[in-house]
This record gives C-alpha cells, sequence and structure tokens, in this order.
C-alpha cells in the first residue's frame, strides 16, 4: 500500500481508536493520532503474520487491521503513561 494510504488509514484508525479506548494518552489527540499511523503499520504487519492480506488500500477492511493495531498500541501507551505518571 502507498504511504500516503498508510498515513489516511492510520490516522482514521487513531480517530476511532480514541473511541475504544478510554483515558487520555501521553500526546494528546495529535499523539492518538500519530499512535494511528504506527498502528495501521503494526495491524497490517500482524494481519500479513497470520497469512492473511493486511491493509490494501483505503477501504473497510484496511482501516479495521489498521484500529485493531491502533486500539493494541494504544493500550500499550496508555497502560506506560499511568505506571509513570
Amino acid at each position: 500500500m502507498g504511504f500516503i494510504a498508510w498515513i489516511v488509514v492510520g490516522i482514521i484508525a487513531g480517530f476511532l481508536a480514541k473511541f475504544v479506548v478510554p483515558g487520555e494518552g501521553p500526546g494528546g489527540v495529535l499523539g492518538d493520532l500519530i499512535i494511528g499511523v504506527i498502528g495501521a503499520v503494526l495491524g497490517g504487519w500482524i494481519w500479513n503474520y497470520f497469512g492473511h492480506v493486511g491493509a490494501t488500500g483505503i477501504n473497510i477492511p484496511s482501516i479495521i487491521v489498521a484500529v485493531v493495531g491502533s486500539v493494541i498500541l494504544l493500550f500499550i501507551g496508555r497502560a506506560m503513561s499511568r505506571r509513570t505518571a
């Protein structure tokens, strides 16, 4: 998938994952969107690891995969920020 599509899907995923994971992240809204982009890459990699096609473009299945990766990263990030605070 193209670099721009990863960013777009990641931003959408970060926005949606913010509603799934309670609390405020360490970087605020911008931090959640950046985590969304990284989560999109992570979700696509995990999905490919299990033998499925990961993110393939700006479509619903790609967004779902990216949201799963973003939710995982947000849970980890928020758990770590609570521990250090």
